[in-house]
């Protein structure tokens, strides 16, 4: 198959590219490279299945020229932080919302079949019922959420209207190698983890009874992989289906690292979701998604990517 990753060269992407890659497929990958990083793909560069294009989902051009021939679109690229969405809520709409129905313009326009795009836990807020499940009412809590809201309708609309196959999967808080510390956004394992290797304490903000339903990123690839090759359509939790207090992964990392320091609390962020927890059934029930990795060998493999210097 011919696939289009966009924000190939990101985090998820990446991750995502190198496994269909690896599966035999022709990849191309589309990132301008704004939030991603070359070096996530310098070891695809000259494979005879992978193409990178650099430029950004909010040139509907580039994107037209790019899904001529594919067999489905894997839409990774995003402004993907709550506080930068606060910042600059302009910017998040541009990427976020324009991007995506960019992108599903392409497919229309190009005759992709399928879209399979990367949505987010954070459109649930804080509504107080747990677990989280694909039926309760959106109340998102950021510009960033609401993007991602936005563009799940877009998906539903061009599916109705275009016949074409779209896969929304709202992330719960996914981790793993490539994920970049800097990030202001889903990454407190590797700012927890990095911090750790330099000898200093892990912060939090709030009191750290604040819980995450953390996955491990090969889960998420293979949750993309599987919801392509089936034929579902809609929107699925895609989580490990347990949460933890960010107290109990300080102290599960400490343990891992042998690295002992008491966290630092700051004070709370604006927009920042208190709690996550995922009903994962729906997303078993479409296209067979269930968890492989454990929250432990996940935390371990991480920590050894980034013992390692981060290759």
């Amino acid at each position: 198959m011919r696939y289009i990753v966009t924000g190939g060269a990101g985090f998820i992407g990446s991750n995502l590219a190198e496994r269909l890659a690896r599966d035999g497929h022709e990849v191309v990958i589309v990132d301008d490279v704004s939030a991603g990083r070359r070096e996530n793909i310098e070891h695809l560069a000259g494979h005879p299945r992978v193409m990178f294009i650099e430029g950004s989902v909010t040139d509907p051009a580039l994107l037209t020229d790019a899904c001529a021939g594919a067999d489905g679109i894997f839409h990774q690229a995003a402004v993907a932080s709550v506080p930068r969405s606060v910042a600059n809520p302009l910017e998040t709409n541009e990427v976020n919302v324009t991007g995506t129905l960019n992108v599903l313009w392409a497919a229309k326009e190009c005759g992709v079949p399928a879209v399979v795009a990367a949505s987010t836990s954070a459109i649930y807020g804080d509504d107080p019922i747990f677990p989280k499940r694909e039926t309760m009412a959106p109340r998102p809590l950021s510009p960033y959420a609401v993007s991602k809201l936005a563009g799940e309708y877009y998906g539903r609309v061009f599916a109705d209207l275009y016949g074409i196959r779209t896969v929304f999967l709202r992330y719960f808080n996914v981790f793993g190698p490539r994920q970049d510390p800097s990030s202001e956004y889903a990454a407190v394992i590797p700012k927890f983890i990095t911090r750790l290797l330099d000898g200093k304490p892990p912060i939090i903000y709030g009191d750290g009874e604040q819980t995450r339903d953390f996955i491990f990123v090969a889960d998420v690839v293979r949750a993309n992989i599987q919801a392509m090759e089936s034929d579902a359509s809609g929107v699925f939790n895609i989580a490990g289906g347990s949460r933890l207090s960010l107290n109990q992964l300080a102290g599960s990392l400490s343990a891992i690292t042998d690295i002992h320091h008491r966290p630092v609390y700051e004070p709370p962020r604006s927009g920042d979701v208190r709690d996550s927890l995922a009903d994962i059934s729906r997303a078993h029930d479409a296209f067979g998604f269930s968890p492989r990795c454990t929250l432990d060998e996940g935390l371990r493999e991480t920590v050894v990517w980034f013992r390692d210097g981060g290759r």
